[in-house]
């Protein structure tokens, strides 16, 4: 009876396993997927940028004015001949900072549009009014006939219309621009001591966004640009002070059409302020992707 007993137990117990190894087995979950975050354009920035201007226009030859004794200018009986140089100096240091928004329509690789602003300190201008006279003169302040070219300022509204590789973008950008200079070296006394000037601006630049780990990127994330960029500027100077000479010891101002007053030499006539801006630039864009 015991045989018989422990041969039926057996069996149950063979029978148990070979039916719990027809169930179906648990299936594991499937691993959750993280996916990898695409860099985007896409978003607000600022920064500061610095770099170098230079004047675009060519022409050397300035202006010569000879004065006779009736401006005030010489003592009597004595004449002189003034010239100035045709160089006006128009380049130095340039620096300043920016704002934006770009919008990319394909994260990743793609085109990218957007807006920028920026203003900036310039040094031009330092020889603006540099000339040499044949004798003494007799005044309180000596202009450039033709006007005179120098900006304490600038700035510029554009637009900006690229295409991005990743963290890469390369781009062209134009709009407005607008600038001034500054003091009694760049007006008449008793006049506006400011020449605002406005005119447009076009150029281009590549920009490219550090990955995190880069030693460079400061914020340890994914929103410190940097760019190099080249401008051309094209302000109109207009034509206040156009034929404006001297002021004399009397406070007279002497002009070309001024009694005693001879141009010898017209010299450049432009009327523009013409310069090219290249510089390099930091940004941090709000967001991290």
């Amino acid at each position: 009876m015991k045989k018989l007993l422990s041969a039926f137990a057996a069996f149950t117990a063979l029978t148990a396993a070979a039916s719990a190894a027809d169930l179906p087995r648990r299936v594991a979950p499937p691993p959750v997927f993280t996916p990898v975050p695409v860099f985007t354009w896409t978003g607000f920035y600022a920064g500061f940028n610095a770099g170098y201007g230079f004047g675009t226009d060519d022409r050397r030859a300035g202006p010569v004015v000879a004065v006779g004794p009736a401006t005030g200018l010489v003592a009597p009986g004595t004449s002189a001949v003034i010239a100035f140089g045709g160089r006006n100096s128009t380049d130095g240091f340039v620096g300043g900072g920016q704002i934006g928004y770009n919008y990319q329509f394909t994260p990743g690789s793609g085109i990218v549009v957007g807006i920028e602003a920026d203003a900036q300190y310039v040094d031009f201008g330092r020889d603006r009014n540099r000339f040499v006279s044949t004798s003494p003169l007799a005044a309180q302040q000596v202009f450039n006939p033709n006007g005179l070219s120098g900006l304490d300022f600038f700035g510029t509204v554009r637009g900006r219309l690229g295409y991005a590789w990743d963290r890469t973008l390369v781009y062209a950008t134009g709009g407005f621009a607008y600038g001034s200079g500054g003091g009694r070296d760049f007006g008449l006394p008793n006049r506006s001591t400011d020449d605002f000037q406005t005119g447009w601006t076009v150029g281009g630049g590549v920009e490219y966004a550090l990955p995190t780990d880069s030693f460079l990127n400061f914020f340890k994330s994914n929103a410190v640009t940097l760019k190099v960029e080249g401008l051309y500027v094209n302000l109109d100077r207009g034509n206040g002070l156009n034929g404006a000479f001297a002021v004399n010891n009397a406070g007279a101002i002497i002009t070309t059409t001024s009694p005693g007053v001879v141009v010898v030499n017209a010299g450049q006539t432009r009327r523009d302020t013409e310069f090219a801006v290249v510089r390099a630039g930091l940004n941090y864009k709000f967001g991290t992707y």
